[in-house]
């Protein structure tokens, strides 16, 4: 199939602004944001900041030689989000599907060590609004060791219409899992839930509606915490996912180059997974196996082919999420080690994006990345200026409060919640409890292990 990359891009990035701003609640945010910039800008980083650290290299020549990047990555990092806040601002979810045009959709609900939580998953999928006579459901139990398979097959005596079950007798990753059901599918589109998760009744329809354009090869759902009120870490980590979703999936959305579909809620285009599925199964790095992080490795192929990928703010799934710090570290090492690895990949893939998506992209890329040693150069160079002048650290610990204030706005543009105090603790937690978890993912990026249980 051939695909016109330059499709989506006026559909998305051109809507019309006007439309946007309808809601008299958003203009008070709206406006807050351009203060908050205003403030960041001439406060937290002038006197907050870089006072303390140009104070500090006249005494401290070494200092001269981080500055300078710092400022060129502070000026890019500040473009970047304003391109973000203007796509956000301009992002409207895509019509969903009608009953009369809705497509067969094969619904794959991988499972290992899920208990009765797989059952409520696949019965919100039953439950969602969808035509019965085009939909089915693979529920897939990987070799588990607890009674998931027995809630699996209640699940088929109960809709045995609509349920497939299948059973591996040992554990064979996430991604046969999932091959499984893609090759016994008859869906034009094969939507992809977590076995701890549960879905929204619209949300079938919902993520259906981007693939009317023929160049959308992959649908990312808008996912949030099905635990968020059992405790402040669950709580944090609401906040932590709306804005991952509703605020960069969907500035992502608008050039077409969502760089992850995730595994809690995506769909794909069927014809386009078949033409990709046999290398993404036998994905390897550094001559290790690839076991994990399959969401954005089909991601990267998908966009390899020059399909586009896009964000459904209006497909929502709610997700458990971990409520203890060993299940949070295990969570993000996993993460962090497909970071590392498709990252790698996607300087291949952007290559085949076209020339304003691939020159986004890679300012996108450009921009997130360096935030790694920018961000630990920061930290040490803190460390090691506290050390003579304490006032530093207070400064330091000041800054990260500010720009967390500031992005807890654009979460209560999403939800009118004070659950955004949530998202200005979880900053302080990130620096204080999960900095090491980048870096020694990076050293342990062969690591085979899936981290689930």
């Amino acid at each position: 199939m051939a695909v016109d990359r330059t499709q989506i891009g006026p559909r998305l990035v051109g809507r019309d602004l006007e439309e946007s701003l309808r809601a008299p609640g958003d203009w008070l945010l709206y406006g807050a944001l351009l203060a908050g910039w205003v403030v960041l800008w001439r406060v937290h980083a002038h006197h907050l900041l870089l006072g303390p650290v140009a104070d500090a290299a006249q005494t401290h020549p070494w200092i001269h030689v981080f500055l300078p990047p710092s400022l060129v990555w502070l000026a890019m990092g500040t473009l970047l989000l304003l391109f973000r806040t203007l796509m956000w601002i301009r992002y409207r979810p895509f019509p969903p599907v009608d009953f009369a045009t809705a497509p067969f959709l094969t619904v794959v609900i991988p499972a290992y060590n899920e208990g009765p939580m797989v059952l409520q998953a696949i019965a919100s999928v039953v439950r969602a609004r969808y035509p019965r006579d085009r939909l089915e459901i693979f529920a897939v139990d990987d070799g588990s060791r607890d009674d998931t398979w027995n809630y699996i097959a209640e699940a088929a005596r109960r809709w045995p219409e609509l349920v497939r079950p299948i059973r591996f007798r040992r554990n064979r990753g996430k991604r046969a899992a999932l091959a499984a059901a893609f090759r016994r599918g008859r869906g034009e589109i094969f939507v992809t839930i977590d076995s701890d998760s549960v879905l929204e009744p619209e949300a079938l329809l919902a993520i259906a509606g981007p693939f009317r354009d023929p160049a959308v090869g992959a649908v990312a759902g808008k996912v949030g915490a099905y635990n968020r009120r059992c405790g402040w870490l669950p709580r944090m980590l609401h906040v932590r996912y709306i804005l991952s979703f509703d605020l960069l999936r969907a500035a992502e959305s608008a050039y077409g180059t969502v760089y992850c579909c995730p595994g809690a809620l995506s769909a794909y285009r069927a014809s386009v997974v078949r033409r990709v599925l046999r290398q993404w199964l036998r994905q390897t790095f550094l001559g290790s196996p690839c076991t994990y992080g399959e969401d954005r490795a089909l991601t990267n192929y998908i966009l390899e082919l020059g399909y586009h990928s896009v964000y459904q703010r209006a497909a929502v799934v709610h997700t458990l999420v971990p409520e203890d710090y060993r299940q949070l570290c295990r969570m993000f090492l996993r993460w962090d080690r497909s970071y590392v690895r498709e990252e790698l990949r996607f300087l291949k893939v952007v290559r085949r994006r076209p020339p304003l998506y691939r020159f986004l992209a890679l300012f996108d890329r450009l921009v997130t990345n360096l935030r790694y040693p920018i961000n630990y150069g920061t930290l040490l160079l803190v460390l090691v200026l506290a050390q003579q002048e304490p006032i530093v650290l207070l400064r330091f610990l000041l800054a990260v409060g500010a720009v967390s204030t500031l992005y807890a706005l654009y979460y209560l543009r999403s939800e009118r919640s004070v659950d955004f105090l949530y998202g200005v603790a979880y900053s302080y937690f990130s620096l204080f409890a999960l900095t090491w978890i980048f870096p020694y993912a990076v050293f342990t990026v062969r690591a085979r292990a899936w981290l689930t249980r």
